[in-house]
């Protein structure tokens, strides 16, 4: 199935300039900027609760607050883009994003942090859906297809390195700071970015921007809380009856948002979430994908930082950089993307699984054999494997999303995409992170390593099986 393009979206009384060289620099480091924070924290809270006091429940809202407000305000996000100018909300977002991670870097205390991280959760969800939506209405053809394929780069390779950087970061104590530097470094990026943008990223919006729909937005907030809420806070919660009737809650919640959203687009209304352009088939199926894979993802690098940290003896800048090997891979083999996708299609994706679930299976076996002795050394063969399989899944995957979503829904698209991405991260966290962690009391932190390890093995296998009903080209 090939790309469709509507109208593109316009910079009125013309037609919005594409979208050059240095601009795309600047939205792929906005894009980066979200994704790197998500991770940062992971190596950064046993330094965290120890300066601050905070107990284990304070400090998974350091997590979950930041990735709770992100997903919930995603879709907004893009719709407000959409709306008053993608450029605009772009600028908006990425100095709100700076602000709030001054904010984090000078906390005075645990809750001070987590209303600080909500805030900047909130800022990313308002830059990072411009940054898809402005690629979509800017380029076409190949250019959009070598876009999408760095963008898709520079998500996953974010995703590692954040967890690096953490822990080189926290090691390094620069002046001082500890911990507080893995949010203090985004401040002079911040600024460096906005100087950029305000320079190269052309102005786009829709052609027939409608009004927020105040009841949809409503609903997908609570359908998200009900559901991340419980699964994030559950467990160092102990559970409680709260966590249950939340759970308990979300179909019907859900269902309340979609009956909604189908009405407005029945009577020719644009709904935060337009049920209509689920029928695009690679929209449709491409978002299926996303979840297992996201879930895998962010469950590994949550789980990794711990057992490597905890249970290994590692300190911050070796258990960050027993992952390197991952990045670079990622890194060199996402570059070949496009070009595998022109000769192979979407089969790409079911090879790229192949190949990750090989190298998930070296590292558990690296795990059960070596621990506790587990470090860069044991994880390489499989680290390096698997960031192969996963540059070829990723950024395939974020171009099938989006390759049929029409340019005056570039924002719409890119929110329920980036939405989904998110909700499934912390879903990961949520759900390997507290099977990781239950397990440890019982079986010990290999076993429980291991055990979790095959977990994401299958599901490395599900996204292999989906990946086979995706479209067999994309434009």
């Amino acid at each position: 199935m090939t790309e469709t393009i509507a109208s593109p979206a316009v910079r009125s009384p013309s037609a919005p300039p594409a979208l050059g060289g240095p601009g795309l620099f600047t939205v792929l480091l906005a894009a980066a900027l979200p994704l790197i924070d998500f991770f940062i924290v992971n190596v950064a809270l046993p330094s965290m609760g120890a300066d601050l006091s905070a107990s284990e429940s304070v400090l998974e809202l350091v997590v979950s607050g930041y990735g709770l407000a992100y997903a919930v305000l995603l879709v907004l996000g893009g719709r407000l883009g959409d709306l008053f100018g993608r450029r605009r909300l772009f600028l908006g977002g990425m100095a709100a994003f700076g602000l709030t991670s001054l904010a984090c870097g000078l906390a005075p205390n645990a809750w001070t942090l987590v209303a600080a991280r909500v805030a900047q959760g909130a800022a990313s969800a308002a830059m990072l859906p411009q940054v898809l939506a402005t690629i979509q209405a800017t380029t076409s053809g190949r250019r959009r297809a070598k876009a999408m394929g760095l963008y898709g780069a520079t998500a996953g390779l974010s995703m590692v390195a954040g967890q690096i950087l953490g822990g080189i970061l926290v090691a390094a104590d620069v002046a001082g700071t500890g911990w507080r530097s893995v949010f203090l470094v985004n401040v002079p990026v911040v600024v460096v970015g906005l100087v950029l943008a305000a320079r190269t990223v052309p102005e786009t919006r829709s052609q027939r921007p409608e009004p927020v729909d105040g009841p949809g937005t409503v609903l997908l907030a609570l359908s998200l809380l009900t559901l991340l809420v419980p699964l994030t806070e559950g467990r160092a919660a102990g559970w409680p009856l709260w966590t249950w009737l939340s759970l308990a809650a979300f179909p019907f919640v859900a269902a309340a948002f979609y009956a909604v959203e189908r009405r407005a687009d029945r009577q020719g209304r644009t709904p935060l979430v337009p049920p209509s352009l689920f029928a695009l088939v690679s929209l449709r199926r491409g978002l299926v994908l996303i979840l297992p894979f996201s879930i895998g993802f962010s469950g590994f690098m949550f789980v990794i930082a711990v057992a490597l940290q905890r249970g290994a003896g590692l300190g911050p800048v070796p258990a960050g950089l027993a992952l390197a090997p991952m990045a670079a891979v990622f890194f060199c083999v996402s570059l070949a993307g496009p070009r595998l996708v022109t000769r192979y299609g979407t089969r790409v994706v079911p090879a790229g699984a192949v190949i990750q679930g090989l190298g998930v299976g070296l590292m558990a076996l690296a795990a059960w054999r070596s621990w506790p002795d587990l470090g860069f050394v044991e994880l390489l063969p499989g680290a390096a494997i698997a960031g192969a399989g996963q540059a070829l899944q990723l950024p395939v995957i974020f171009r099938t999303v989006l390759s049929e979503v029409p340019t005056a829904r570039a924002g719409v698209g890119s929110g329920v995409m980036i939405t989904t991405q998110q909700s499934a991260l912390a879903l990961g966290v949520a759900t390997l992170g507290t099977l990781f962690l239950s397990l440890v009391p019982g079986l010990g932190m290999r076993d429980a390593l291991v055990t979790t390890l095959l977990v994401q093995l299958a599901g490395v296998v599900l996204t292999g099986l989906l990946g086979l009903r995706l479209p067999r080209t994309i434009g």
